[in-house]
């Protein structure tokens, strides 16, 4: 199996798993005399086995993400540094944002408002961030279609 698949699989069972639990919650309360619209007990040996192939794709992923090495980096590094640059691109768009807005005023008398940072400058950062996230994603995506699962 490649390590594409199996992170598809763990994205349908985190669904799964979310959906049985909900079915879990509906079922496991009726009136007195009434049987529920699902068995509770099929339900938990659903959610169960369900749970036990989580594990199993966990671990799995996590072994080959850590043992398999691309441009001298780990995939475990390199998604840490993916998700440590989107925050960073969050946060630098968040003050790019702010100091963006203008104040209006309507006398001379009144408090001018001005931005304490280099719109364009950290705008122009977070586009060539933006690049390296595109590319760093891009050699995860490939590298997980071409990447056997560890077993």
């Amino acid at each position: 199996m490649k390590l594409a698949e199996a992170l598809q699989e763990r994205a349908d069972l985190n669904r799964n798993i979310e959906q049985l639990r909900d079915r879990l919650s509906r079922n496991s309360l009726v009136q007195e005399g009434e049987q529920p619209g699902e068995n509770p007990e099929k339900l938990k040996q659903e959610l169960d086995a369900a749970l036990l192939r989580l594990e199993y794709l966990i671990a799995h992923i996590n072994l080959t993400n850590c043992q398999t090495v691309i441009d001298g980096q780990t995939l475990t590094e390199m998604i840490a540094k993916k998700d440590a640059l989107s925050v960073k691109i969050h946060v630098y768009k968040d003050v790019v944002y702010a100091a963006s807005q203008t104040s209006y005023r309507a006398r001379n008398t009144e408090i001018k408002i001005k931005a304490t940072v280099s719109i364009s400058q950290w705008q122009g950062e977070i586009d060539k961030m933006a690049k390296e996230l595109r590319l760093i994603d891009n050699k995860l995506q490939e590298s997980n279609w071409t990447t056997e699962l560890m077993e």
